[in-house]
């Protein structure tokens, strides 16, 4: 397509879940839904249209070994474009991805930084490895660095213990997130565990990654408070692998992981139930492959949530969470064309017909 081309898409435009559309017109890059007067170049797609997905819980510029090279970053990012995520929340990256934003052929990117964890209490290469002295400072830091957003790892295991443990003291995550609330930032937090939630949430946390140690005792606090959780239930679907890899040498550890991921989709379905919003994040990046969006929703369906909720969840729950445009007059036109309605059967997603990112259809 040329600058100067118009779009039509036509069928059903899905501009919210109970917002149905007939077409819409992208002119100059933009969404309208009034024609365009005069349009000469008109290309036309059918089909069943959504906002470009989210993945708001995806590690570009990551890799099994830490920091990957442009090279790979790019093609981690036009995987996830081909499968239809057009927003990724970058939740923890030691790369310098600000290079993305210059290619309007890539998915757009919200960054969190780079992850901040307790010393020896993460993956190696992640994260910047800290004492709780220095939790204040380096959120800030990271802060100033990320799009809104700081990424904190809430537990890990605990060598001593031979089991999952939280890693920061309760004064030391308050005193953090009133400081990245101070300068404008949310903050998350990577938690597997039961132990570190409650300080956490009670502290004024905004979202818990994963989220696999939520209990019914906590889940009300979680209500209250409005904390998010992305669950990443295709990271979560590796705990039996990681387990038998620790039983070894940290039996409690590989057990305590198997319950969590045992009792997995209850987990979510009573979050769900209980109000907690939920989005969807499939934790691409490090050692888990990216382009995985549709088999998250999907995962939250067996979950227990309605297809449409899980839509929402990458959709338009999902990017007014993150504070950016869906189908909305004027938006950037970055959509995702599919040959059946998702709401019917969300493993549609797995196949988009057409996929439009700053409103050129990617070929």
């Amino acid at each position: 397509m040329s600058d100067d081309a118009v779009l039509h898409v036509k069928g059903r435009v899905l501009a919210g879940p109970e917002d149905v559309r007939d077409e819409l017109w992208v002119v100059g890059g933009r969404i309208s839904y009034d024609r365009p007067a005069g349009a000469g170049d008109v290309t036309t797609v059918e089909g069943w249209a959504l906002p470009g997905l989210v993945d708001a819980h995806c590690h570009v510029g990551l890799g099994a070994e830490g920091p990957v090279d442009a090279e790979t970053a790019e093609k981690q990012a036009l995987t996830d474009r081909e499968a239809g995520t057009l927003l990724i929340r970058d939740a923890g990256s030691p790369s310098d991805t600000r290079w993305v934003d210059d290619r309007d052929d890539l998915p757009k990117i919200i960054r969190a930084g780079r992850h901040i964890a307790r010393t020896r209490r993460y993956i190696r290469n992640f994260a910047h490895e800290i004492e709780p002295d220095d939790l204040v400072a380096y959120v800030a830091r990271e802060a100033r660095r990320g799009d809104g957003w700081v990424k904190l790892v809430g537990d890990w295991i605990d060598r001593d213990l031979g089991d999952l443990a939280a890693c920061w003291p309760r004064d030391a995550v308050e005193a953090a997130i009133a400081e990245a609330h101070r300068l404008g930032a949310r903050v998350t937090a990577h938690c597997f565990a039961e132990s570190s939630l409650r300080d956490l949430v009670e502290a004024g946390i905004d979202c818990v990654e994963h989220a696999t140690g939520l209990t019914d005792d906590l889940i009300p606090l979680f209500a209250e408070r409005g904390v998010a959780i992305v669950p990443t239930l295709v990271n979560i679907a590796t705990f039996p692998r990681l387990a038998a890899g620790g039983e070894r040498r940290y039996p409690r550890w590989s057990a305590h992981m198997r319950r969590l991921h045992e009792r997995r989709y209850d987990t979510v379905r009573g979050a769900y139930d209980a109000g907690i919003p939920v989005y969807v994040g499939t934790d691409a990046g490090g050692s888990l492959a990216h382009g995985l969006v549709a088999a998250e929703v999907a995962e939250l369906v067996t979950a227990g949530i309605p297809p449409v909720e899980a839509l929402s969840a990458t959709a338009w729950g999902a990017r007014a969470w993150l504070g950016r445009p869906g189908l909305e007059e004027g938006a950037p036109a970055d959509l995702v064309v599919y040959a059946s309605d998702p709401r019917a059967d969300v493993r549609t997603l797995a196949a988009p017909r057409r996929v439009v990112l700053n409103g050129r259809i990617v070929e």
